[in-house]
Protein backbone atom coordinates (compact mmCIF):
# COMPACT_ATOMS: atom_id res chain seq x y z
CA UNK A 1 0.00 0.00 0.00
CA UNK A 2 1.33 3.45 -0.90
CA UNK A 3 1.08 6.41 1.43
CA UNK A 4 -1.66 8.96 0.92
CA UNK A 5 -0.42 11.25 -1.84
CA UNK A 6 -1.22 14.86 -2.66
CA UNK A 7 -4.22 13.70 -4.65
CA UNK A 8 -5.98 12.59 -1.48
CA UNK A 9 -5.92 8.83 -2.10
CA UNK A 10 -3.75 5.74 -1.74
CA UNK A 11 -2.81 3.76 -4.84
CA UNK A 12 -3.48 0.07 -4.31
CA UNK A 13 -3.06 -3.07 -6.36
CA UNK A 14 -4.66 -6.47 -6.01
CA UNK A 15 -4.96 -9.69 -8.01
CA UNK A 16 -7.97 -11.02 -9.87
CA UNK A 17 -8.96 -14.66 -9.56
CA UNK A 18 -7.04 -15.38 -12.78
CA UNK A 19 -3.92 -13.54 -11.65
CA UNK A 20 -4.29 -10.18 -13.42
CA UNK A 21 -2.94 -7.15 -11.52
CA UNK A 22 -5.73 -4.62 -10.96
CA UNK A 23 -5.68 -1.07 -9.60
CA UNK A 24 -7.75 0.94 -7.17
CA UNK A 25 -7.75 4.35 -5.55
CA UNK A 26 -8.47 4.31 -1.81
CA UNK A 27 -9.75 7.58 -0.31
CA UNK A 28 -9.72 7.44 3.50
CA UNK A 29 -11.11 10.09 5.86
CA UNK A 30 -8.81 11.37 8.56
CA UNK A 31 -8.69 9.46 11.83
CA UNK A 32 -11.85 7.76 13.02
CA UNK A 33 -14.20 10.21 11.27
CA UNK A 34 -15.86 7.51 9.18
CA UNK A 35 -16.16 4.95 12.00
CA UNK A 36 -19.46 3.07 11.80
CA UNK A 37 -20.15 4.06 8.20
CA UNK A 38 -19.82 1.57 5.38
CA UNK A 39 -17.44 2.44 2.53
CA UNK A 40 -18.48 3.48 -0.97
CA UNK A 41 -17.13 1.49 -3.92
CA UNK A 42 -17.27 3.12 -7.36
CA UNK A 43 -17.30 1.26 -10.68
CA UNK A 44 -16.60 3.20 -13.92
CA UNK A 45 -18.14 2.80 -17.36
CA UNK A 46 -17.06 0.80 -20.41
CA UNK A 47 -13.84 2.63 -21.31
CA UNK A 48 -13.56 4.90 -18.29
CA UNK A 49 -11.44 4.66 -15.16
CA UNK A 50 -11.04 5.78 -11.57
CA UNK A 51 -10.24 9.39 -12.53
CA UNK A 52 -13.92 9.88 -13.44
CA UNK A 53 -14.84 9.68 -9.77
CA UNK A 54 -12.02 11.77 -8.28
CA UNK A 55 -13.95 15.00 -7.52
CA UNK A 56 -16.91 13.09 -6.07
CA UNK A 57 -14.66 10.74 -4.07
CA UNK A 58 -12.87 13.68 -2.47
CA UNK A 59 -16.19 15.27 -1.56
CA UNK A 60 -17.59 12.10 0.01
CA UNK A 61 -14.35 11.36 1.85
CA UNK A 62 -14.14 14.88 3.26
CA UNK A 63 -17.82 15.45 4.00
CA UNK A 64 -18.09 17.37 7.27
CA UNK A 65 -21.07 15.47 8.66
CA UNK A 66 -20.80 11.97 7.17
CA UNK A 67 -17.38 11.22 5.67
CA UNK A 68 -16.89 7.78 4.16
CA UNK A 69 -14.04 5.75 2.84
CA UNK A 70 -14.28 5.61 -0.96
CA UNK A 71 -12.64 2.95 -3.13
CA UNK A 72 -12.63 3.48 -6.90
CA UNK A 73 -11.67 0.59 -9.17
CA UNK A 74 -10.06 0.45 -12.60
CA UNK A 75 -11.58 -2.49 -14.46
CA UNK A 76 -9.22 -4.86 -16.24
CA UNK A 77 -7.88 -3.27 -19.40
CA UNK A 78 -8.62 0.26 -18.21
CA UNK A 79 -6.59 2.93 -16.44
CA UNK A 80 -3.79 1.48 -14.33
CA UNK A 81 -5.12 -2.07 -14.36
CA UNK A 82 -3.34 -4.61 -16.55
CA UNK A 83 -4.61 -5.38 -20.04
CA UNK A 84 -5.84 -8.94 -20.46
CA UNK A 85 -4.07 -11.01 -23.11
CA UNK A 86 -7.27 -13.02 -23.48
CA UNK A 87 -9.60 -10.39 -24.91
CA UNK A 88 -12.58 -12.71 -24.39
CA UNK A 89 -12.30 -11.95 -20.66
CA UNK A 90 -13.68 -8.43 -21.10
CA UNK A 91 -17.15 -9.56 -20.02
CA UNK A 92 -19.61 -8.52 -17.33
CA UNK A 93 -19.28 -11.87 -15.57
CA UNK A 94 -15.48 -11.79 -15.40
CA UNK A 95 -15.46 -8.15 -14.30
CA UNK A 96 -18.06 -8.89 -11.61
CA UNK A 97 -15.63 -11.50 -10.31
CA UNK A 98 -12.95 -8.81 -10.21
CA UNK A 99 -15.17 -6.64 -7.97
CA UNK A 100 -15.69 -9.55 -5.61
CA UNK A 101 -11.90 -10.11 -5.56
CA UNK A 102 -11.37 -6.42 -4.74
CA UNK A 103 -13.76 -6.62 -1.79
CA UNK A 104 -11.90 -9.65 -0.46
CA UNK A 105 -8.50 -8.00 -0.96
CA UNK A 106 -9.54 -4.83 0.87
CA UNK A 107 -11.47 -6.55 3.65
CA UNK A 108 -14.84 -5.16 2.55
CA UNK A 109 -17.75 -7.32 3.67
CA UNK A 110 -20.47 -4.84 2.76
CA UNK A 111 -20.55 -1.45 1.03
CA UNK A 112 -22.57 1.14 -0.83
CA UNK A 113 -21.86 0.80 -4.56
CA UNK A 114 -21.99 3.42 -7.31
CA UNK A 115 -21.98 2.00 -10.84
CA UNK A 116 -21.69 4.18 -13.93
CA UNK A 117 -23.02 2.58 -17.13
CA UNK A 118 -21.16 -0.76 -17.48
CA UNK A 119 -20.32 -0.56 -13.78
CA UNK A 120 -24.05 -0.54 -13.07
CA UNK A 121 -24.60 -3.58 -15.29
CA UNK A 122 -21.95 -5.39 -13.26
CA UNK A 123 -23.88 -4.49 -10.10
CA UNK A 124 -26.94 -6.26 -11.53
CA UNK A 125 -24.89 -9.47 -11.65
CA UNK A 126 -23.47 -8.96 -8.16
CA UNK A 127 -26.98 -8.39 -6.82
CA UNK A 128 -27.98 -11.78 -8.19
CA UNK A 129 -24.87 -13.67 -7.06
CA UNK A 130 -23.46 -11.85 -4.01
CA UNK A 131 -26.27 -9.69 -2.56
CA UNK A 132 -24.55 -9.81 0.83
CA UNK A 133 -22.03 -7.26 -0.49
CA UNK A 134 -24.65 -4.63 -1.31
CA UNK A 135 -25.85 -2.29 1.41
CA UNK A 136 -27.22 0.15 -1.17
CA UNK A 137 -26.72 0.90 -4.86
CA UNK A 138 -26.55 4.03 -7.01
CA UNK A 139 -26.93 3.37 -10.75
CA UNK A 140 -25.59 6.12 -13.00
CA UNK A 141 -27.56 6.24 -16.26
CA UNK A 142 -27.99 2.51 -16.59
CA UNK A 143 -30.67 -0.09 -16.09
CA UNK A 144 -31.57 -3.64 -17.04
CA UNK A 145 -32.48 -2.60 -20.60
CA UNK A 146 -30.41 -0.28 -22.79
CA UNK A 147 -31.23 1.40 -26.08
CA UNK A 148 -29.55 -0.03 -29.16
CA UNK A 149 -29.26 3.42 -30.71
CA UNK A 150 -27.37 4.74 -27.70
CA UNK A 151 -24.98 1.79 -27.73
CA UNK A 152 -24.41 2.26 -31.47
CA UNK A 153 -23.39 5.88 -30.83
CA UNK A 154 -20.85 4.67 -28.28
CA UNK A 155 -19.54 2.09 -30.76
CA UNK A 156 -19.15 4.70 -33.47
CA UNK A 157 -17.26 7.36 -31.53
CA UNK A 158 -15.01 4.84 -29.78
CA UNK A 159 -14.05 3.35 -33.14
CA UNK A 160 -13.79 6.61 -35.09
CA UNK A 161 -10.01 6.34 -35.18
CA UNK A 162 -9.49 10.04 -34.52
CA UNK A 163 -6.53 10.61 -32.19
CA UNK A 164 -5.88 14.02 -30.62
CA UNK A 165 -2.49 15.63 -31.17
CA UNK A 166 -2.61 17.61 -27.93
CA UNK A 167 -4.79 18.22 -24.88
CA UNK A 168 -6.70 21.11 -26.44
CA UNK A 169 -7.68 18.89 -29.36
CA UNK A 170 -8.67 16.11 -26.95
CA UNK A 171 -11.10 18.47 -25.23
CA UNK A 172 -12.37 19.71 -28.60
CA UNK A 173 -13.05 16.15 -29.82
CA UNK A 174 -15.04 15.35 -26.68
CA UNK A 175 -17.07 18.53 -27.05
CA UNK A 176 -17.76 17.77 -30.72
CA UNK A 177 -18.93 14.25 -29.85
CA UNK A 178 -20.95 15.05 -26.73
CA UNK A 179 -21.63 18.79 -26.67
CA UNK A 180 -25.23 18.49 -27.87
CA UNK A 181 -26.18 16.22 -24.97
CA UNK A 182 -23.95 17.82 -22.32
CA UNK A 183 -25.15 21.40 -22.42
CA UNK A 184 -24.36 21.81 -18.71
CA UNK A 185 -20.61 21.58 -19.36
CA UNK A 186 -18.41 24.66 -19.71
CA UNK A 187 -15.02 24.92 -21.42
CA UNK A 188 -12.94 23.76 -18.46
CA UNK A 189 -15.27 20.79 -17.92
CA UNK A 190 -14.30 19.38 -21.33
CA UNK A 191 -10.61 19.61 -20.48
CA UNK A 192 -11.29 17.91 -17.16
CA UNK A 193 -13.12 15.14 -19.01
CA UNK A 194 -10.17 14.77 -21.38
CA UNK A 195 -7.77 14.42 -18.46
CA UNK A 196 -9.98 11.67 -17.05
CA UNK A 197 -10.35 9.73 -20.30
CA UNK A 198 -6.86 10.05 -21.77
CA UNK A 199 -3.45 9.11 -20.40
CA UNK A 200 -0.49 11.46 -20.86
CA UNK A 201 2.11 9.67 -22.98
CA UNK A 202 5.13 11.88 -23.69
CA UNK A 203 2.90 14.94 -23.59
CA UNK A 204 0.27 13.50 -25.92
CA UNK A 205 -3.16 12.28 -24.86
CA UNK A 206 -3.73 8.57 -25.52
CA UNK A 207 -7.00 6.75 -24.83
CA UNK A 208 -6.54 4.96 -21.50
CA UNK A 209 -8.03 1.55 -22.27
CA UNK A 210 -7.29 -1.59 -24.25
CA UNK A 211 -8.50 -0.94 -27.84
CA UNK A 212 -9.95 -4.46 -27.87
CA UNK A 213 -12.73 -3.23 -25.57
CA UNK A 214 -13.97 -0.76 -28.18
CA UNK A 215 -13.33 -3.19 -31.01
CA UNK A 216 -15.67 -5.73 -29.40
CA UNK A 217 -18.63 -3.39 -29.99
CA UNK A 218 -18.16 -3.83 -33.74
CA UNK A 219 -19.41 -7.40 -33.42
CA UNK A 220 -22.71 -6.46 -31.77
CA UNK A 221 -25.64 -7.35 -34.04
CA UNK A 222 -27.94 -4.36 -33.67
CA UNK A 223 -30.62 -6.05 -35.77
CA UNK A 224 -31.28 -8.35 -32.81
CA UNK A 225 -32.70 -7.36 -29.40
CA UNK A 226 -30.01 -6.58 -26.85
CA UNK A 227 -29.86 -8.84 -23.77
CA UNK A 228 -31.82 -7.57 -20.77
CA UNK A 229 -31.20 -8.00 -17.04
CA UNK A 230 -34.66 -7.62 -15.54
CA UNK A 231 -34.34 -10.85 -13.59
CA UNK A 232 -31.09 -9.61 -12.03
CA UNK A 233 -32.66 -6.20 -11.42
CA UNK A 234 -35.26 -7.88 -9.22
CA UNK A 235 -32.41 -8.85 -6.89
CA UNK A 236 -31.71 -5.15 -6.36
CA UNK A 237 -35.10 -4.84 -4.63
CA UNK A 238 -33.34 -6.09 -1.49
CA UNK A 239 -31.27 -2.89 -1.31
CA UNK A 240 -31.97 0.86 -1.19
CA UNK A 241 -31.60 2.07 -4.76
CA UNK A 242 -30.97 5.39 -6.47
CA UNK A 243 -31.02 5.98 -10.23
CA UNK A 244 -29.35 9.00 -11.80
CA UNK A 245 -30.56 9.52 -15.36
CA UNK A 246 -29.08 12.01 -17.79
CA UNK A 247 -31.70 14.41 -19.08
CA UNK A 248 -30.36 13.93 -22.63
CA UNK A 249 -29.22 10.31 -22.44
CA UNK A 250 -29.60 8.07 -25.48
CA UNK A 251 -28.82 4.88 -23.57
CA UNK A 252 -31.47 4.72 -20.82
CA UNK A 253 -35.01 5.45 -21.99
CA UNK A 254 -37.67 7.15 -19.88
CA UNK A 255 -39.80 4.04 -20.28
CA UNK A 256 -37.08 1.83 -18.80
CA UNK A 257 -36.55 4.25 -15.91
CA UNK A 258 -40.29 4.30 -15.23
CA UNK A 259 -40.43 0.50 -15.26
CA UNK A 260 -37.53 0.40 -12.80
CA UNK A 261 -39.50 2.66 -10.47
CA UNK A 262 -42.58 0.49 -10.88
CA UNK A 263 -40.66 -2.62 -9.94
CA UNK A 264 -38.73 -0.91 -7.13
CA UNK A 265 -41.22 1.64 -5.67
CA UNK A 266 -38.72 3.01 -3.14
CA UNK A 267 -36.19 3.79 -5.89
CA UNK A 268 -35.01 7.40 -5.80
CA UNK A 269 -34.89 8.82 -9.34
CA UNK A 270 -32.72 11.88 -9.92
CA UNK A 271 -32.49 13.75 -13.23
CA UNK A 272 -29.06 15.05 -14.26
CA UNK A 273 -30.02 18.31 -15.94
CA UNK A 274 -28.12 19.24 -19.10
CA UNK A 275 -26.22 15.95 -19.21
CA UNK A 276 -26.27 12.91 -21.46
CA UNK A 277 -24.62 9.52 -21.06
CA UNK A 278 -23.14 9.15 -18.60
CA UNK A 279 -23.62 12.08 -16.21
CA UNK A 280 -20.58 13.52 -14.45
CA UNK A 281 -21.43 12.94 -10.81
CA UNK A 282 -19.58 15.95 -9.37
CA UNK A 283 -21.57 18.56 -11.30
CA UNK A 284 -24.74 20.49 -10.45
CA UNK A 285 -26.99 19.16 -7.71
CA UNK A 286 -25.90 15.54 -8.12
CA UNK A 287 -23.36 15.49 -5.24
CA UNK A 288 -25.97 16.84 -2.84
CA UNK A 289 -28.47 14.21 -3.99
CA UNK A 290 -25.91 11.45 -3.53
CA UNK A 291 -25.01 12.84 -0.11
CA UNK A 292 -28.66 12.78 0.97
CA UNK A 293 -29.00 9.19 -0.21
CA UNK A 294 -25.85 8.14 1.63
CA UNK A 295 -27.10 9.80 4.81
CA UNK A 296 -29.87 7.22 4.91
CA UNK A 297 -27.40 4.32 4.59
CA UNK A 298 -25.33 2.63 7.25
Amino acid sequence: MADMDAGGFQERYYSSADGLTLYARDYRPDGAAAAGRLPVICLPGLTRNSRDFHPLALRLCRDETGPRRVIVLDSRGRGNSAWDENKANYTLAVEAGDIIAACAAFGIERAVFIGTSRGGLILHLIAATRPDLLEAVILNDIGPAIEAGGLALIRDYLNSGRKPADWNEAADILQENHGASFTALAGEDWREMALALYRDTDGRPVADFDPAIAEALRSVDFSQPLPELWEQFESLSRSPLMLIRGENTALLSKETAEEMVRRHPSLILHAAQGQGHAPLLHLGDIPAAIGAFLASCR
